[in-house]
């Protein structure tokens, strides 16, 4: 009886995309997949299970796909550091270096380099 079977509840990190975003819209949505995956990226330390790690892999992933295509640098420049925030939070600290670099505003990189000491060296 599927008919009361109950669904996983969707990430919003897997739901499709229903056609091109802008780039209010993209940011809204790194902004929506960074709050989600807030508490998974914090549980996806070294010892988190495979499965809890592959979620966060995939909601930093999709974060990063949208990014690109903003074509507003302040706007994906605030995005990146959402996602550099995920990522610190899941102890990545190899994406969010590379992440880091890829900012263009010198004041939004400063900021990240002080909320997170580690991406310096």
């Amino acid at each position: 009886m599927k008919w009361f079977a109950r669904r996983e509840p969707a990430d919003v990190w897997d739901e499709p995309i229903g056609g091109p975003l802008g780039d209010i819209e993209a940011a809204d949505r790194i902004r929506n997949i960074c709050q989600a995956a807030r508490a998974i990226a914090e549980a996806a330390g070294a010892s988190a299970p495979t499965s809890t790690r592959e979620r966060y892999e995939r909601a930093a992933r999709a974060a990063m796909e949208i990014a690109m295509k903003i074509s507003d640098d302040l706007m994906r420049d605030d995005a990146v550091r959402r996602i550099v925030d995920l990522c610190m939070k899941a102890e990545d600290i190899k994406t969010a270096q590379i992440l880091s670099r890829a900012i263009q505003a010198g004041w939004i990189r400063e900021a990240v380099l002080r909320d997170h000491p580690a991406l310096s060296q």
